[in-house]
């Protein structure tokens, strides 16, 4: 999981002045401010550029209450990987992995109220977003009923999945309080998959306490060291150092962390482009650190990590899947399609008598690791067009 630098201070300014009416946030720059709601075109659709020189332009920085699609172009600008559309303390969309050349897209429904377009890295990192009137109301009762009923299982999925991050995140700090180097590597890779499951909700959460991403799931290198918490230093004592000394407190701190979050996460409500924004995140992550062995550098149970991210991306999916068959079905049926392929492919690595129950990184050829990434790819642009779907 990539951490976004400097985050926490960027926000601590970023959200003070935000007033929104914002039930939940999903999942995927700063211009000059130079525009306005004088600027032509369509209220619910942002053009951002994003350049070295400028930051992240918006072509427009007022819109109308209801559906927004923005669709980003990043040009040059290689300090700049993310755009993020934030509302309070949550990030409401994004979309990662958008590196020179590259172009994408994230839909959002929001309420009249302030946002901001945040950028991090880029030379304008916030621009300001107001927006203002009433969305009109869905004037089709069957398809909100679908959505009522894919959101609440939604809600549900997290929920239980949360639980059981705390779980085992309590039975690994236990291990690491104690003397098994095996049952404590075992532990470890019995917790990690819960966390995958839930990353993009988890990611969500922007500013102070709230902000747990990286104190769970930052890996070497992403913080500075003093700062380095959770899985993957434990992960480094594990399985690099193989040692369990001094991994007790950090233990304790990770299953603190996974309480937290319990309690940010059990009463949230989603919305369903939240629902389809975070399944394309999940497969965000899987392209930008699962299949290149970035994520799990020690332990290498990456496929593990896969499996995790994947279930909870099908899983939002899913939960969208009859509303989606009834505004596109044909755009359901290559979605599902392509994610069964993708299932059935990473079926292929189960290993029963490996740690995590996958093959371990190492032992991919660059032909598997091919494979994997042509997959992930043929399920990523077909979902990531869902989320204008069910927000129009």
């Amino acid at each position: 999981m990539p951490v976004r630098s400097a985050r926490q201070l960027t926000l601590a300014a970023v959200t003070a002045g935000l007033v929104v009416g914002v039930t939940a946030c999903g999942g995927s720059s700063s211009g000059t401010g130079s525009t306005s709601a004088a600027a032509s075109g369509d209220a619910h659709t942002a053009n951002v550029t994003v350049t070295a020189a400028d930051g992240c332009t918006p072509d427009r920085t007022e819109f109308e209450a209801g559906a927004i699609t923005f669709n980003v172009t990043n040009q040059d600008a290689t300090a700049v990987s993310e755009v993020e559309l934030l509302g309070g303390q949550r990030i409401i969309g994004e979309k990662e992995n958008l590196p020179p050349g590259f172009d994408g897209t994230f839909s959002v429904s929001v309420p009249a109220g302030s946002y901001t377009l945040y950028c991090p890295g880029a030379t304008t990192e916030n621009t300001t977003l107001t927006v203002t009137g009433t969305a009109s109301s869905s004037a089709d009762s069957s398809l909100d009923d679908l959505y009522e009923t894919g959101t609440t299982q939604y809600a549900a999925y997290i929920n239980d999945q949360v639980g059981y991050l705390v779980t085992t995140t309590a039975d690994l700090a236990e291990a690491l309080h104690g003397t098994d180097l095996e049952a404590a590597q075992e532990a470890y890779a019995k917790a990690r998959p819960y966390y995958e499951k839930v990353e993009a909700v988890a990611e969500s959460f922007t500013a102070g306490d709230t902000d747990l991403d990286a104190a769970i799931d930052a890996r070497d290198g992403d913080v500075p060291a003093a700062d380095w918490t959770g899985f993957h230093p434990i992960e480094k004592g594990l399985f690099d150092d193989k040692s369990l000394d001094g991994l007790g407190d950090l233990g304790d701190g990770l299953a603190e962390n996974a309480t937290k979050l319990q309690e940010l996460t059990k009463d949230l409500t989603y919305q369903p482009y939240e629902l389809a924004n975070g399944a394309q995140e999940l497969l965000d992550e899987v392209a930008s650190s699962k299949i290149t062995g970035e994520e799990e550098r020690y332990s290498h149970i990456d496929l593990l990590d896969f499996s995790g991210n994947l279930e909870g991306a099908q899983q939002a999916f899913a939960d969208l899947e009859p509303a989606l068959d009834e505004i596109d079905s044909s755009l359901s049926d290559q979605v599902a399609t392509n994610f069964s392929a993708l299932s059935d492919l990473l079926k292929k690595y189960e290993d029963a008598d490996a740690l995590g129950g996958y093959t371990l990184y190492g032992d991919l050829s660059s032909s598997d690791k091919k494979a994997f990434a042509a997959a992930v790819k043929a399920v990523q642009e077909p979902l990531s067009r869902v989320a204008a779907k069910v927000t129009h």
